[in-house]
């Protein structure tokens, strides 16, 4: 990330042909859909492998397509994006074994009795929310909850994408809020400030979004909910849930709040005779392999970004974004703009955060924002993209266990949306907190 920290007349402008690929994406995926009236006309996969093939065929200092093909491995490769396939493994297999053992009833069970009718909608977000605070992570959060959103939507007559648009929106708020959330912590590491600092500042923004949002889902109309149909709640089964949430709690890191989840799952179920020990590795490797699909499109995006970084378009974003910032509300319009269009590319808001933070930094300076703010900023506008963007892991994997088209899930994602007007009208107003002067984040 040196580069973003070069002066301006050292620093390389980038090139526009670098996001030539992006272009070409979403000008395909956009097009199919109004063309045919159905944005699961063109599959993602293809789409994103349709746009590589674009920025392997166009000519880049001469490299030969073996030295292409080496940039784009290593992007497909990289450890966050392997990171976030195991997570979808686990998450895979977490969904299939407590579905099987019925962990998933119970949950469901449990709201739907003891949740006033219309509240049941705006207590799966404020669910979300407390998950996703606790656990730090957006995709544990998705992993654990929309098993049981997609029960009660059955049994409640739900629209099952409006379901996944409220977990994703729970999610999201932790993402952007906790205090162990990856892209908290980076978003203030890169301006210099401690996370309780980002936090108080990032609260204010937040909680109108928040309260908006649950206000809101109260008003969507709920059927009468047959408790004839459920099964009688058993309190045991509950357990896997219990194990996810107070190790969240913990601060325990997510992969291993899976694997206890899956392992509590596994022997309840073997216990109650729901599945015998082979039938529950077969539930392991169904779940494993659900999550396929989504996998191979984190795979080619991260490859994809790589190359267009590689190629010079996101320098060349950097620049265009930031050379004609004008006064602090320029500048502040310039941070969120620049981290929100990063995370289009990247599809990971940690990511975004990381290659925005130098530059956001040098904007901070020199139009006296506070760095609380610059780093509240950087979280808000990567977390409402990451939020809206339906190649991105979070709707992918919501898609995918409820089985309707991440395309479908983004109109219902309304807290992202919420979130982005009000943390604009922030921006517009003359709110600022006071700079601070702290040197040494934690």
């Amino acid at each position: 990330m040196g580069v973003f920290l070069k002066n301006d007349n050292q620093q390389d402008q980038g090139s526009f042909i670098g996001l030539i690929p992006l272009i070409f994406f979403l000008v395909l995926y956009i097009s199919c859909g109004v063309i045919s009236g159905n944005f699961e006309a063109m599959p993602l996969l293809i789409a994103m492998s349709l746009a590589t093939m674009v920025a392997l065929a166009i000519p880049h200092h001469h490299e030969t397509l073996e030295e292409k093909l080496t940039i784009f491995f290593k992007g497909a490769g990289q450890e966050t994006m392997m990171l976030m396939i195991v997570i979808f493994m686990l998450a895979g297999a977490f969904y299939y074994v407590t579905k099987s053992m019925h962990a998933v009833d119970a949950v469901t069970t449990l709201g739907l009795t003891f949740l006033p009718k219309q509240f049941i909608i705006p207590g799966v977000f404020v669910l979300g929310c407390l998950i996703s605070f606790a656990m730090g992570t957006s995709m544990g959060t998705v992993a654990a909850l929309m098993p049981i959103a997609a029960n009660i939507g059955q049994l409640a007559h739900i629209n099952l994408a409006l379901l996944a648009g409220v977990v994703v929106s729970g999610a999201m708020f932790g993402d952007d809020l906790s205090l162990i959330s990856a892209s908290a912590i980076i978003s203030a590491k890169t301006q210099g400030v401690t996370i309780f600092e980002k936090f108080k500042t990032n609260a204010i923004m937040v909680l109108p979004a928040f309260l908006l949002t649950t206000v809101a889902l109260a008003f969507v109309p709920v059927a009468t909910v047959s408790l004839g149909h459920l099964a009688p709640l058993q309190w045991l089964n509950l357990l896997p849930y219990v194990v996810v949430i107070v190790l969240s709690f913990l601060n325990i890191n997510v992969l291993i709040v899976l694997l206890l989840g899956i392992v509590t799952a596994i022997l309840i179920g073997l216990s109650h005779g729901d599945f015998t020990l082979f039938q529950s590795l077969t539930l392991l490797n169904k779940g494993i392999l659900s999550m396929a699909d989504v996998s191979f499109i984190s795979i080619v995006v991260g490859g994809l970004a790589e190359l267009m970084t590689h190629m010079g378009g996101i320098q060349w974003l950097l620049t265009k974004l930031t050379q004609h910032a004008r006064g602090k509300i320029g500048g502040k319009f310039s941070i969120a703009f620049l981290v929100l269009l990063l995370d289009v590319i990247t599809t990971n808001n940690t990511v975004s955060i990381m290659i925005a933070g130098p530059i956001s930094e040098r904007l901070s300076k020199t139009y006296q924002i506070s760095p609380s703010y610059t780093a509240s900023i950087l979280d808000i506008y990567s977390c409402v993209g990451q939020g809206l963007i339906p190649y991105g892991a979070q709707l992918l994997m919501a898609g995918s266990i409820v089985g309707v088209s991440a395309t479908a899930i983004v109109p219902y994602s309304w807290y992202c949306m919420s979130l982005f007007v009000i943390s604009s009208l922030f921006l517009l107003s003359p709110y600022s907190p006071k700079v601070s002067t702290n040197s040494n984040p934690t």
